[in-house]
Parts: C-alpha cells; sequence; structure tokens
C-alpha cells in the first residue's frame, strides 16, 4: 500500500479544528494562509500521497480561501509548481484573476503569490479537489517557457490533461492496489504526463525528453484501449492506426512488457469481465451481455478464454460471488 497521511479535523473539538487545519497549511514545505466563514466548525480533510519526487494533495472542504502572500514566499520557497486539478461539489472556484469551470487544470508557482478560492451557498456542502506539486528542477522544459502558462486554464477532461487526472484520481481511489515501492514510479508516470501537458500548451514537444514522450505516448495508448475495449475489431493495427504510428513502433512501445500489444488488450477485456460478474449491481445483466460489452461478440469464446484465465466458467464465477464465495 501507497504511504498516505491523513489529517482530519473531525478528530478534534468543534474550537479547534480551524486552527488545526490552518496549522497543517503554514506547516507545508511552502506554507500557505487559510481563511473560512465556517471556523465555528470547520469540517475538512487533506489527504497527502509521496509519488517520488511529487506530491498529491487531496482536499475535502467548505467553502474557503488559501493565500501564499509575499512575505511567506520570502520565508520559505522550495521552487515548485503547483497544478490545480478538477474538483467535486457545485462550487465556485477563481484564482483572483476570475472564476474558472471545474473541468480546468490551472497552474501555479511557489515562487509568485497565490491566492485559490473555493465557495458553495450550502454551508453544509464539503468541497472536494485536489493539488499536485513538482519540483521546478524535475521538469524539462525551462521556467522561462512555462511562466506563460502560471494561472492559465487548461482542460483536464481531454488529451494530456484527462489522462493525468485520470491516472492521479485512480491512484488516490485505491492506494492498497499499490506496493510502498511503486511510488516513485507512479511519479514518474504523473511527470511525464505533467511534462507533455505543459510542452503540447506551449507547442514545446522537443523540449520533452524522448524517453519521457515515449512513456506519455504508451499511457496514451493504454488509455485508449480501455475505451474501446467493447470495440470486437479493436486490434494492434487498430491501435496504431488512431495514433498515427506504426504496428512495429507500437510493439516497440511495450517491449519490456510482461505481455504483447495483444495480450494486454485481451486481458484488459478479461479483468473487466470479471469486475462486471462480481457486481452486485449487475447481477440481472445477462453473461453474453457483459461479453459484448467486454469485446467478446461470441459467447462461446468468452467462456472459453475466461475459463482459461480463470479456471472456472463466467457464471460459475459470478455464482460463487453471489453466494459469498471468491469465485475463484
Amino acid at each position: 500500500m501507497l504511504t498516505e497521511s491523513v489529517y482530519r479535523t473531525e478528530d478534534l473539538e468543534p474550537s479547534d479544528r480551524f486552527e488545526y487545519w490552518r496549522n497543517q497549511l503554514s506547516g507545508m514545505s511552502a506554507p500557505f494562509e487559510a481563511s473560512t466563514e465556517h471556523a465555528a466548525d470547520f469540517r475538512a480533510e487533506l489527504r497527502i500521497l509521496t509519488l517520488g519526487e511529487l506530491r498529491l494533495w487531496g482536499m475535502e472542504t467548505p467553502s474557503s480561501t488559501i493565500r501564499r502572500p509575499s512575505r511567506l514566499i520570502r520565508s520559505s520557497d522550495p521552487e515548485f509548481y503547483l497544478l490545480s486539478l478538477p474538483f467535486t461539489g457545485p462550487a465556485a472556484r477563481d484564482d483572483g484573476r476570475g472564476e474558472w469551470h471545474p473541468q480546468e487544470l490551472v497552474l501555479h508557482d511557489s515562487t509568485r503569490p497565490t491566492f485559490l478560492r473555493v465557495s458553495t451557498e450550502d454551508p453544509r456542502q464539503r468541497i472536494r479537489g485536489a493539488w499536485l506539486t513538482v519540483p521546478r528542477q524535475a521538469l524539462p522544459i525551462p521556467p522561462d517557457r512555462i511562466r506563460t502558462l502560471i494561472a492559465r486554464r487548461m482542460p483536464g477532461n481531454a488529451g494530456m490533461g484527462a489522462l493525468l487526472v485520470q491516472l492521479l484520481t485512480g491512484i488516490a481511489a485505491d492506494t492498497g492496489a499499490y506496493r510502498t515501492g511503486d511510488a516513485p514510479r507512479l511519479g514518474t508516470a504523473a511527470l511525464d504526463l505533467v511534462s507533455a501537458l505543459l510542452a503540447h500548451h506551449l507547442d514545446a514537444e522537443d523540449a520533452v525528453p524522448p524517453e519521457s514522450r515515449r512513456r506519455a505516448l504508451t499511457q496514451r495508448i493504454r488509455a485508449f484501449i480501455r475505451a474501446h475495449l467493447h470495440e470486437p475489431d479493436l486490434s494492434p493495427g487498430a491501435v496504431a492506426a488512431a495514433h498515427h504510428i506504426s504496428v512495429s513502433y507500437l510493439h516497440r512501445l511495450f517491449e519490456g512488457e510482461e505481455e504483447t500489444v495483444a495480450a494486454w488488450i485481451r486481458r484488459q477485456r478479461l479483468e473487466r469481465a470479471r469486475r462486471d460478474l462480481a457486481d452486485p449491481a449487475l447481477a440481472a445483466t445477462p453473461v453474453h451481455v457483459i461479453a459484448a460489452r467486454c469485446g467478446f461478440p461470441r459467447a462461446a469464446d468468452f467462456s472459453r478464454a475466461f475459463r482459461g484465465a480463470y479456471g472456472l466458467p463466467p457464471r460459475d464465477f459470478r455464482h460463487g460471488t453471489a453466494t459469498g464465495g471468491s469465485g475463484l
């Protein structure tokens, strides 16, 4: 499991909660100040995941404001970029220069004053958001080029932005799926996508090292495959064509992996089918329908592949999970 630090104000008396929250923010490597209209009973949570050189900060908070004024910069500046990720909840968000939409990413610089405000009309509503901190020296793009992207809105629901959000939200949602030693590798994957995202918006892809571009492309291909598993004709050729690369180059991208491209597609299909068969909410969905959704149009082919992978037919697996067994 990944190492995660969790801070909850609800573990304290209501009168102590906001002061505790302010102390956590002021004690960060790059201190922040906080203010709120809910100081009398501030219910918030902070989760911090360390991913190699990067840190992912997940927050759940009522309406509040976070500032990093010049005097705090003079007292402590670790020189990192802070990327604000999409948030959930019916909230307005701004950085002093105007509001931005829920699915947008916004880049900040610890060497420059920062203002972040999230608010909702319902005082009981808590807003979920996340920030990723990236050391300036870790990025291959010169700071003078990145400067033009500070406080600029970038889409988080398309392209590299969407891949980055999917990666980080997936990690945060299931930290138990990883070992402690996976953290540096996950950080490298996130850094590659951040680099590719910024390079794309700067039209500076050549500034990113070839190996980083290669890893980012591989992640984009994996995301594409997961999104198209329902298509029976999904094949290495179709994947290569969708990314404007040759099939031979696609296979080179997967060199060093445990599986070929075709084998990886097949395993992803079977894993998705296995999850759906174990899902109580899909108990009334026929097996052949689940199979088709996972790219197996022929029920017999699916049954044979599933049994070969998991040792029993899909119906027996579903029955085992429904009766409280492991299914496998």
